[in-house]
């Protein structure tokens, strides 16, 4: 059996990995501190298929989510990379 790549499914939001050189024009644009933001667990399926694609992703990374919606078109939407496991 061939191996799935979460980010292809149609209900799975585009997934991006801010690049550091932008992080902070993000963190400015949003008036908000990094440890403020979001989390995402390193475990998550879409961080894996992530660092299969752009290889081993830090901590701290921050990870660009668009969403589309039938009411509102697409929304953007920001978590950063933590090493805790989500029960």
């Amino acid at each position: 059996m061939g191996k799935f790549n979460v980010l292809q499914h149609d209900l799975v939001p585009e997934h991006h990995v801010v690049p550091k050189s932008e992080e902070d024009k993000v963190l400015k644009e949003l008036e908000i501190a990094k440890d403020l933001l979001p989390k995402i667990s390193r475990s998550d399926p879409a961080i894996k298929a992530l660092e299969e694609i752009h290889g081993p992703l830090d901590t701290g990374t921050i990870i660009r989510i668009v969403r589309k919606s039938p009411t509102m078109g697409y929304s953007t939407y920001y978590r950063v990379i933590t090493s805790e496991v989500f029960k």
